[in-house]
């Protein structure tokens, strides 16, 4: 399913349903069709938005970490957004964490699914001449336990990103501002409860570092899906959602008093 996306002032992004508003980041190679089932399921329960993130299109002194999340503030302040339920994937994940730490007011909770920020194994280390399009047809496999889900569609969306030299060049900027920008030190400040998704089979922020967000995050709580790799809401999108929806009624029921 597609939806419609919206634009106001500069920001295009889509909104749907209503409720606390549940705000999706998508990482590095992302695309909002990353997050369908997901919309698809809390638009009954909640505002599910999802900023389209100017990966590409800011300058390069600001293709960072940091530009992202600046872009992310800009915008929730923007569309006036509180309570937030803030969710990141792989790249989004990371400008979540930052966000939060900088500007912890609006959101209610984190939720974190295949996070850089501690680790990565990227894809911006080892470039192919361009043009290579089974090399980019096997790294982006390996973003999925399932090779198949690497479809034509998608490796064609990354083969073009990666076929334009500009693009290459902000793509190795921002994987190189993320493996800079090492959060393990701050990550004890995170007030908020945290929901970290984990798939068992990610290649690229392996298992022990969601073990290692769960560790650093004083409120926070991890899940292993098996068989899923490094995007668990386009994978096992069932499973994932049943994990998010149970944190998210745990949230809205009243801790027991003693």
């Amino acid at each position: 399913m597609s939806y419609e996306i919206k634009q106001d002032g500069k920001f295009k992004f889509i909104e749907e349903g209503n409720g606390e508003p549940l705000v999706l980041l998508h990482g590095l190679f992302g695309a909002l069709s990353n997050f369908n089932e997901l919309i698809s399921h809390f638009r009954q329960t909640h505002k599910v938005v999802v900023p389209m993130l100017p990966l590409l299109d800011l300058d390069l002194l600001h293709t960072s970490v940091g530009g992202l999340q600046k872009y992310v503030q800009k915008f929730i302040e923007h569309r006036d957004y509180k309570g937030i339920h803030l969710m990141g994937n792989s790249l989004g994940g990371h400008v979540a964490l930052v966000h939060i730490l900088k500007q912890p007011e609006r959101i209610s909770s984190l939720i974190l699914t295949g996070s850089s920020g501690l680790f990565e194994n990227g894809m911006g280390d080892t470039y192919p001449k361009r043009g290579d399009k089974e090399y980019i047809r096997h790294k982006t496999a390996l973003t999925f336990y399932d090779p198949a889900m690497a479809t034509d569609e998608l490796v064609n969306e990354v083969f073009e990103i990666t076929n334009n030299r500009l693009k290459v060049i902000k793509i190795i900027a921002l994987a190189k501002s993320a493996i800079r920008n090492n959060l393990g030190e701050e990550l004890s400040q995170i007030k908020q409860p945290t929901c970290l998704i984990w798939g068992n089979n990610d290649t690229i922020t392996p298992p022990f570092v969601g073990k290692e967000f769960n560790r650093l995050i004083p409120n926070s709580e991890l899940h292993f899906i098996d068989k899923c790799g490094h995007a668990p809401m386009m994978e096992v999108p069932g499973e994932f959602n049943k994990i998010l929806g149970g944190f998210l009624s745990k949230l809205k029921t009243p801790a027991a008093t003693v």
